[in-house]
């Protein structure tokens, strides 16, 4: 089986609408790790899309927070600002279905999808020793998850955790292939707001049956995306961090 893999659209139909041209034909099935909405001025096409054709979807931090489900005390002012918007801007069915988003881990044809980790799905897996809490308590090999907006992931082969870097920035795409022996936490970066330095979109190809994923990056319309943020009236921010990928 084929996998598109999607996590943290963030709100981003411009990066979403890239990423699906850039994938057409590669896929037999959608799945995402969760953040369908926040930041982005398009949530209800966002959602629209991924309720027609996300197979799996776990929950993240802003669906919670857009579906009144999450404590906006512990959101920076700017995600605040646009947790709010969210919310008043939401179609009531679009809501209910990000309201209805199960908790990660969820299992899938041999594989798991979180959103932070398998272990809190509001936890950060940004290094080595966070991965390191989190391996020994899998229960499968390879746990895709999303949160930090930083492509690449973790390997363990039993005696140490190794990170994984995701697509180079002067390439499209990165090659790995998974060992049966090992274990793996495996981010596919951010759609709609990547924060390792390039921001271009990102996303993975997983092919079970070749145990082979791709990591992907492709560049969309940023200034329609920056322009929509503007004319929402949500922090100008929130428009410029796009450009850079932070």
């Amino acid at each position: 089986m084929r996998y598109l893999i999607l996590s943290d659209l963030h709100a981003n139909w411009e990066a979403l609408e890239a990423v699906l041209n850039d994938a057409s034909g590669r896929y037999d099935e959608v799945l995402c790790c969760g953040d369908l909405v926040g930041y982005g001025a398009d949530p209800n096409a966002v959602v629209e899309w991924v309720c027609v054709n996300c197979r799996v979807v776990v929950r993240g931090n802003h669906d919670k927070a857009a579906t009144g489900a999450e404590d906006l005390e512990w959101f920076n002012p700017i995600a605040r600002t646009a947790a709010i918007w969210t919310q008043q801007q939401l179609a009531p069915g679009n809501a209910d279905y990000v309201r209805g988003l199960p908790e990660g881990p969820v299992d899938t044809n041999g594989f798991q999808l979180v959103h932070g980790s398998p272990l809190d799905e509001d936890e950060y897996l940004v290094g080595c020793e966070d991965a390191a809490e989190s391996f020994p308590y899998l229960s499968s090999k390879l746990v895709f998850f999303g949160h930090t907006h930083l492509q690449g992931g973790f390997l363990w082969n039993h005696s140490r955790v190794e990170s994984i870097r995701g697509t180079a920035p002067r390439s499209h795409r990165q090659l790995l292939e998974i060992d049966p022996k090992c274990a793996y936490l495996i981010n596919p970066g951010s759609v709609g707001q990547p924060r390792d330095g390039d921001p271009r979109a990102a996303y993975i190809l997983y092919d079970s049956d070749a145990a082979m994923l791709a990591y992907r990056r492709v560049r969309y319309d940023l200034d329609q995306a920056q322009r929509k943020i503007l004319n929402a009236g949500l922090p100008p921010t929130l428009a410029e961090r796009l450009a850079v990928g932070r």
